[in-house]
């Protein structure tokens, strides 16, 4: 059997990154720089008030004082937003707001808390000195200077501030387009009442959330029975042989039964470039990968098992960090953690095992949570880590350090 380390280094190598695309800003958010990103303009554009108060000249009222206030005449209002900018003259004062521009003949700002608030002539009851509560252009950013680099991720800041510069769009890496197909003719949707021997569809809401959890844009998510004419029908639906999806997730169908349709349509041999392969883990051990579509659409597929914990498992062990790769996110892997066991647990021999955990991370400590068996979906919904014991250890007391995956982060 294909060890688990070989199993990742070929989904990685199969799940390749997009070129770079020039997106809205909405759009662009949580993606990666593709570029540097040079400011076109400075920030504040121009010089403007830093509170909401009285633009003066500072030797005017250099006197002031709550016991002697300086009484000046308010000839102009300065809202934000205002365009044509009145030159203050000696001797007076323009009322103005918090980022209107600042005028010509003034050399600070009163704030209003300093004053009566007058709207035709203000009493001033505190000095200032030339340059207070002003914010200078290119204060905060100077006119061709770089400040967002290739390969940080966009972050709602970020993308803030390039919207300040005036840009509606950033050049990132695009998000893999995911599409997930569930297979098995039991399936149903969920709210419509089940038949003997139908159960709900779980999987495909599953890895759904799990591929946009990781950064990916998700097609569809699609479920599909034990039929090759209907499977290929959704591969052509959705544009998989036209280089309209970068990677198909599917689930079900690749074991040894007589109904595997994933098998069954891109040839249980591998003939059609999909190779089936058995790797060394438990749960998770039948899996398939390769490339699918017309020549040069480079459209990866990965075939998971059935089973929800182990398609989930399987997801998390190799297509995750792939995924994440692919997308040049930062953190593609899990965070890895040493913690304490705190129950004695026995392994199969010559498998890698991944059990469900509880960590506690403020003492160190993990609990093994459920069961092995695949179909126990319950406890991973609420585990927050898993176990990871090595292929060679049968056995583990209490008090082992063993190794864990946080999935929480």
């Amino acid at each position: 059997m294909r060890s688990v380390e070989e199993h990742q280094r070929a989904v990685t190598d199969l799940i390749r990154a997009r070129p770079p695309a020039t997106l809205a800003l909405s759009d662009a958010t949580g993606l990666v720089l593709s570029a540097d990103v040079v400011a076109p303009i400075s920030l504040p554009v121009f010089d403007n008030s830093a509170m909401d108060g009285y633009a003066v000249v500072a030797d005017d009222v250099s006197g002031a004082a709550p016991d002697h206030p300086v009484t000046l005449p308010v000839p102009e209002d300065i809202p934000a937003g205002r365009t044509d900018i009145p030159t203050l003259k000696p001797g007076t004062a323009h009322r103005i707001m918090t980022g209107a521009p600042f005028p010509d003949g003034a050399d600070a700002v009163i704030p209003v808390e300093d004053t009566d608030g007058g709207a035709e002539v203000v009493r001033i009851n505190a000095p200032t000195t030339p340059g207070r509560h002003i914010r200078r252009a290119g204060g905060d950013v100077a006119a061709g200077t770089t400040v967002l680099w290739t390969g940080q991720v966009v972050t709602a800041p970020a993308a803030g501030l390039a919207s300040a510069l005036g840009l509606a769009e950033l050049t990132v890496q695009p998000r893999q387009r995911v599409l997930v197909i569930s297979t098995g003719s039991e399936l149903v949707t969920a709210g419509t009442p089940l038949a003997p021997g139908q159960i709900y569809e779980s999987n495909g809401v599953m890895l759904s959330e799990a591929a946009r959890e990781a950064g990916a844009e998700v097609v569809a998510a699609v479920t599909v029975a034990d039929d090759t004419a209907e499977f290929i029908g959704v591969l052509d639906r959705y544009g998989v042989r036209d280089g309209a999806v970068d990677l198909v997730i599917t689930s079900g169908g690749v074991s040894a039964g007589a109904y595997e349709v994933v098998k069954d349509v891109f040839g249980r041999d591998g003939g059609q470039g999909v190779h089936f392969v058995k790797v060394a883990m438990q749960p998770g051990m039948p899996q398939g990968i390769g490339k699918i579509g017309a020549p040069g659409s480079d459209c990866a597929i990965v075939t998971l098992p059935g089973n929800p914990v182990s398609a989930q498992v399987s997801f998390e062990v190799f297509v995750r960090p792939a995924l994440r790769r692919a997308m040049h996110l930062p953190n593609p892997d899990r965070p890895r953690r040493t913690a304490t066991l705190r129950e004695k647990l026995v392994s199969p021999a010559g498998k890698r095992q991944f059990r469900r955990g509880l960590l506690d991370p403020e003492t160190g400590t993990v609990t093994n949570y459920g069961p092995p068996a695949s179909h126990h979906l319950r406890y991973l919904a609420c585990a927050n880590c898993l176990l990871d014991i090595a292929a060679e250890v049968t056995e583990l007391p209490v008090g082992t350090p063993v190794e864990v995956w946080d999935l929480t982060t």
